[in-house]
Formats: C-alpha cells, sequence, structure tokens
C-alpha cells in the first residue's frame, strides 16, 4: 500500500511557492495591523466639521470661480453701465429724472443706484448660491448624502449651507460699489459717505443671512422641474419692486404701492443700505430695518433649517 502525505517534494513548484507567501503575507499582515494599532483615534468635533464643510464649500466655488465671477459682475455692471452712463449720454432717464434733484442737493442716479443695486446682489446671489446647488443635491444623484453622514446634526450642515451662501452674497455686494464708483457719465458720480460702520456691518450680515436662509428653505421645498419659477415669480418681482432704482419715500403718489412693497425683503435691504450710506436720497425707519432684518434672518432659518433636516431624512 502506498501513503500519500502533504510534504512537498523538490519539483513542487506550487507548494514551494505557497511556502514561500505563506511568511510574506504574516508579516504584510501584522505590518497592516500594527498601522491600524498605531493609528491615531479620530476625534471629530463640531466645529472641526464645520470647517471641514466650509474648506469643501471653498474647494467647489474655485473650481467655479470664472462661472461665478461673471454672474457676480455682469448683472451690476451692465446696470450701471446703461442707466448712469448711456441715459445721461442720450439725455434721459437717471440723468433726467434726477436733474432738478440735482441742482438742489447733489443727488445722482448713481447714489441712488449704488444701495439698490447692493441689496439686489445681497438678495439673488445669497438666494442662487444656496438654492441652485441644494435642487441638484436633493435630485437624483442624491449628492447630499455623503455630508449628511458626517457626525453632526443634520441642522448643523443646514447652518453650514446658509453661512456659505451668506459669504459670497457679502462678496457680490461689495463687487457693486467700485462698479458704480467707477462707470458713470461725466457729472453722475455717487455721492456716499458712511455714516455708520457697525450698522452698516450689520445689515450686510443680516441681510445676507436672511437671503441665504431664504435660498435654503426655497431650494428645499422647490420641485426641480419647476425652477424657472425662481426668477419668475420671485427674483423679478423682488427686484423690481425692492427700491432699488428709487427710494422708497419716492412712492407717496402711489399710496397703495408703497404699502404693498413693504412685504418684499428687499425694500429693507435697499433701504438699510440707503440710510447708512446715502442718508440723503431718504430711508424707512431704521428701527422697522432692523425688526425685518434680524427677525426674518431668524424665522426664516428656523424654518428653512426645519424643513432642510426632513428633507434630508426623508
Amino acid at each position: 500500500m502506498t501513503t500519500t502525505t502533504g510534504t512537498a517534494q523538490p519539483g513542487d513548484t506550487a507548494a514551494e511557492n505557497t511556502a514561500e507567501a505563506a511568511p510574506r503575507a504574516a508579516a504584510l499582515s501584522g505590518g497592516a495591523a500594527s498601522i491600524i494599532t498605531d493609528a491615531p483615534e479620530p476625534h471629530p468635533t463640531l466645529v472641526k466639521t464645520f470647517v471641514a464643510m466650509m474648506a469643501r464649500e471653498g474647494r467647489v466655488l474655485r473650481r467655479n470661480l470664472v462661472g461665478t465671477f461673471v454672474r457676480s459682475i455682469m448683472q451690476p455692471l451692465l446696470f450701471v453701465f446703461v442707466f448712469t452712463y448711456v441715459l445721461p449720454k442720450i439725455g434721459g432717464g437717471g440723468g433726467k429724472i434726477f436733474s432738478a434733484g440735482a441742482a438742489a442737493s447733489g443727488t445722482t442716479f448713481a447714489t441712488v443706484l449704488l444701495p439698490g443695486l447692493m441689496a439686489s446682489m445681497l438678495f439673488t446671489q445669497g438666494i442662487m448660491a444656496v438654492t441652485f446647488p441644494l435642487v441638484m443635491e436633493f435630485s437624483w444623484q442624491r449628492t447630499i448624502e455623503d455630508r449628511a453622514l458626517a457626525p453632526v446634526p443634520i441642522r448643523v450642515l443646514a447652518i453650514q449651507k446658509i453661512t456659505a451662501g451668506a459669504i459670497q452674497a457679502v462678496i457680490g455686494g461689495l463687487i457693486v460699489i467700485p462698479i458704480v464708483l467707477l462707470v458713470h457719465a461725466a457729472g453722475q458720480s455717487p455721492h456716499v459717505s458712511v455714516t455708520d460702520w457697525p450698522l452698516l456691518i450689520v445689515i450686510l450680515i443680516c441681510g445676507s443671512l436672511l437671503t441665504s436662509s431664504l435660498g435654503l428653505l426655497l431650494g428645499t421645498l422647490m420641485d426641480p422641474r419647476k425652477m424657472q419659477m425662481l426668477f419668475a415669480a420671485i427674483l423679478l418681482p423682488a427686484t423690481m419692486l425692492g427700491c432699488v432704482y428709487y427710494p422708497w419715500s419716492a412712492m407717496h403718489d402711489i399710496r397703495w404701492l408703497q404699502i404693498l412693497v413693504l412685504i418684499n425683503p428687499m425694500v429693507y435691504l435697499s433701504e438699510g443700505l440707503r440710510a447708512v450710506l446715502t442718508p440723503q436720497t431718504g430711508h424707512l425707519a431704521l428701527w422697522a430695518i432692523m425688526l425685518v432684518l434680524v427677525g426674518g434672518t431668524a424665522l426664516v432659518g428656523y424654518f428653512g433649517i426645519k424643513a432642510f433636516t426632513r428633507r434630508v431624512l426623508n
């Protein structure tokens, strides 16, 4: 009877390879185990996670820097060029409308336009910077899920989106200042003087947070297939009736409309910036402006965060 043993014969190549590979595998396994064992234990905190989320937003913004810059600069540049350069040159529009007032008080149309355009950019950029990416993240790609798994409450992700949108809104609003100061016809330069720097900073912060919170709420509730309604039903009416091209006090002859536009948050943005940049043009009472900006930010932010949390969990 012949007995077969498990001992490898000299010509058995497979057995030799197996015998040589076994020590290498054991060494590699031991090395990997030691690396995992010696690795520092992660300690995620709310602040670190929030900063990491903001850093991601910054990388995305840098990747789309050209498109974001063009979107931010084209609208105010075209408005300023037409209203403060072209129309005064041809003897109409802003130059003619404010010619009598300019002789008496030094008010030019550029003076009226500067705070209004800043408010328009704060409003538009704050909404678009949050709503458009959010609608895409909630669509079929579901890219929101990777950040929803972060070791923080979901409301922190909502606050991060509001913060990122507010930063973009402030940048868009500040871009308006050099454009209005540089682009105008002769004699149409704006007369601007900051009367209260702390109040200006508070208005910029509250206004940008209000618009980005509104963007979060709209981006959470809107159907992606009806995004065109954002322009037709919200952005366009808010801009045209938001005291961008005229002060609120100039509407006194149309009393019903003067009262109706008070439901528009852009009115308070425009009038608030007008109060601290061009007070000679007249403005709403500061208490009413701050009540709407601060109270509106808290109210819209609360409902926006609540709706966002519910949408992510569902």
